[in-house]
């Protein structure tokens, strides 16, 4: 149990003081320097220390304690003040175990990056009050809609295996462009790999590990409302394919072409991804009961 309690509906970092087989950290102060000085300077380290921001288990620590090895600290990191997503996130259904969330478009799901306190997780805690809160699986930042969330630790493995072994049916719906030329329904089977840094997966020769349904629902003006349904999790699996069929989802900012999605500086929040996480379907893991919950946002091309 970390002895610093959330900031903004974020955990404080935790370290663990490492092996000192040269001596060269005789006090906490040498060590935190040597670790942290390079990405926020000296002088930020000592200010921190000062002020007693660097905790153990038994309270603040001072400078010139003596290093050692093993000794577990935390702290809070200091964040940029981020643009606030002007969207609410929706709940859809709660009880002492579970939270299913509405996500909106523009709103990432777990902190990373530079979306940190502007997240769905970081929300939800501090508006819930539940500060163990933790997703079992993660939505897309431009993607909107369902996304399951556990109030107890304890229960979150069981439901991370559902989405592990598949057993979680998920439905999404789309606005793209309508092709009379292209035959749906369509299952779309591919490999997909994601590259560290790149902002766009790529479809690559080799065995398929992507699998997706496409059906459409209707038609009208030039565009075509879609239910996708997939078997895998690729990263971006679902605009990758409708992509592939030459039919890429509305306001896609990556595929086909990648563009800069926030010019100047700011996000355009006029003209969101049209793609929305629509239901969730699973039989609970703890209670053996029948689920199936529905989003309530809407496509607004649609």
């Amino acid at each position: 149990m970390a002895p610093l309690p959330q900031r903004d509906g974020i955990d404080p970092v935790r370290i663990r003081l490492p092996a000192d087989p040269d001596g060269a950290w005789p006090t906490l102060r040498e060590h935190l320097v040597a670790r942290f000085g390079a990405a926020i300077g000296a002088a930020k380290v000592e200010a921190m220390l000062r002020e007693g921001r660097f905790v153990s288990a038994d309270g603040p620590v001072a400078a010139d304690e003596p290093y050692t090895a093993g000794r577990h600290l935390w702290f809070h990191r200091d964040f940029a003040t981020e643009e606030r997503v002007p969207f609410e996130v929706g709940i859809v259904y709660r009880d002492e175990r579970l939270v299913i969330a509405d996500k909106p478009h523009f709103l990432a799901t777990t902190p990373r990056g530079r979306h940190i306190t502007e997240t769905a997780l970081a929300r939800l805690r501090r508006d819930l009050g539940l500060a163990r809160l933790q997703p079992a699986h993660r939505l897309d930042r431009l993607t909107a809609g369902l996304v399951l969330f556990v109030v107890r630790p304890e229960d979150r493995g069981a439901y991370q295996t559902l989405f592990r072994q598949r057993l979680v049916r998920k439905e999404y719906e789309a606005v793209a462009p309508y092709d009379p030329g292209v035959a749906l329904p369509v299952t779309v089977r591919s490999r997909i790999e994601k590259e560290r840094g790149v902002l766009a997966a790529r479809e690559v020769p080799g065995e398929p590990n992507s699998e997706s349904r496409v059906e459409l629902l209707e038609h009208r003006g030039g565009l075509g409302r879609y239910r996708l349904v997939p078997v895998t999790g690729r990263t971006h699996q679902l605009r990758v394919h409708m992509n592939r069929l030459g039919l890429p989802i509305l306001h896609d900012p990556v595929y086909p072409v990648v563009r800069d999605e926030e010019p100047g500086g700011g996000t355009d929040y006029s003209l969101p991804l049209q793609l929305l996480a629509r239901s969730l379907e699973f039989v609970d893991p703890l209670t053996g009961r029948e689920c199936r919950f529905e989003s309530r946002l809407t496509l607004a091309a649609w």
